[in-house]
């Protein structure tokens, strides 16, 4: 009796250590053959989530996958701290056993990333000095042509998804110390641009942008994806 159970113990650990081995395994070939693919400038560190990885990997299915991509450039717009979540995704085993990643699909893909303030300022009107976090708003300064005058202030925006981008919409103004009074609707249809980033890879549609210290924080949404749309 006493052999037997010594003898499952290590078939126990047998089948944790060999299932561990198999995660990373995949983990470092999804990460290698996406790299490759599409010409990323590293390999994006994968996590494949739920334990045991053996069990999904023959059901060919696994509820969660995170591909930590970093930074990443695409529609002329380069973007920090690119972090892709996949939900749901079905493998079949023989693409994991030959190392095909093309045909996994994910049933929801989640990715999220940084849009630095100096990338939103390169597609902002001419006179706008800086774009900066504050409390009470995104703050936009310049100095703006107001009746064929160039006066300076400070103008707080929003920003929001669109089809088009991000739209960054002026909802109030502070003159600087000493200067006129600018009606906020002189500056609305002059100061109103968009940063034309779309979506993200995986063809995920921006669904929520939020402002912080370092830039935009952006999330967007995809369903129904491919790992062959990552590009």
């Amino acid at each position: 009796m006493r052999a037997l159970l010594m003898l499952v113990v290590v078939l126990a650990i047998a089948l944790v250590v060999g299932d561990r081995v198999g995660v990373v395994v995949a983990q470092n070939e999804i990460g290698r053959q996406i790299a490759t693919e599409y010409n990323l400038p590293q390999q994006p560190r994968v996590e494949i989530g739920g334990f045991p990885f053996l069990t999904q990997a023959v059901d060919g299915n696994f509820h969660d996958i995170d591909i930590k991509v970093g930074d990443w450039s695409g529609q002329q717009i380069s973007v920090h701290d690119l972090d892709v979540s996949l939900t749901d995704v079905s493998a079949p085993l023989s693409d994991v056993v030959h190392s095909r990643t093309s045909n996994l699909v994910a049933a929801t893909a989640t990715a999220t990333a940084l849009v630095p303030y100096d990338t939103v300022q390169t597609f902002a009107p001419e006179g706008v000095q800086s774009i900066s976090y504050a409390p009470d708003g995104l703050r936009v300064k310049g100095t703006f042509s107001v009746e064929g005058l160039s006066v300076p202030a400070t103008v707080v925006v929003t920003v929001a998804p669109t089809e088009d981008g991000i739209v960054v919409t002026p909802v109030s103004v502070q003159a600087a110390a000493g200067g006129p009074t600018i009606p906020l609707a002189l500056l609305q249809q002059n100061l109103t641009f968009t940063v034309p980033l779309q979506r993200l890879p995986l063809g995920a549609q921006l669904t929520s942008i939020q402002p912080s210290a370092n830039g935009l924080q952006v999330t967007a949404v995809a369903h129904t994806v491919r790992f062959s749309d990552l590009s």
